[in-house]
């Protein structure tokens, strides 16, 4: 089986409707790809952007190249606003894994890009803009081993590498 590595960075909204009408929007994303609730990943919450909240937060994905082959499998991020009674939903944008793929395909794998923030059928509620890069295709096999080593060499006991040592 063939996959590829995906590096998704949230950068920003803006525009965002506001759910909160006393204090300040604190907004974060969740990432949920192929709705794969395993794979699921959030950003930190910023707290001084209110409805235009900035991130810059990258995660780094393994995708099955048959996701890239089509429609069906979606990115879908999610926003919300934290608060101390339950977080309140600001909405979303779904987009193609293949479509992201072929539009960055030509541009050398990697695209920045904005799409409207929706809230169910509802019109734009702002923007989410992120960027992504799609690396080469590799045998799950290889890429598997490869992580294991770098894994074992940086955590294994005794043959630990210690980064903040200058004499390991």
């Amino acid at each position: 089986m063939e996959c590829r590595k995906l590096e998704l960075t949230i950068n920003s909204a803006i525009d965002l409707r506001e759910v909160r009408r006393i204090f300040k929007m604190k907004v974060y994303a969740k990432v949920l790809i192929g709705g794969n609730k395993t794979m699921e990943k959030r950003t930190f919450v910023d707290k001084h952007g209110k409805n235009n909240p900035a991130w810059n937060n990258t995660m780094h994905y393994t995708i099955g190249e048959s996701w890239l082959q089509h429609h069906g499998t979606m990115l879908v991020i999610k926003l919300y606003c934290k608060r101390k009674l339950g977080d309140r939903y600001i909405g979303e944008i779904h987009q193609s894994l293949k479509q992201l793929y072929d539009h960055a395909y030509p541009l050398g794998g990697s695209a920045v890009v904005c799409f409207p923030v929706l809230m169910g059928s509802a019109e734009s509620q702002g923007q989410l803009c992120f960027s992504y890069r799609f690396g080469e295709k590799v045998a799950i096999e290889k890429l598997m081993l490869a992580e294991s080593i770098a894994s074992f060499l940086l955590t294994a006991p005794g043959g630990a590498i210690n980064l903040s040592d200058p004499t390991s």
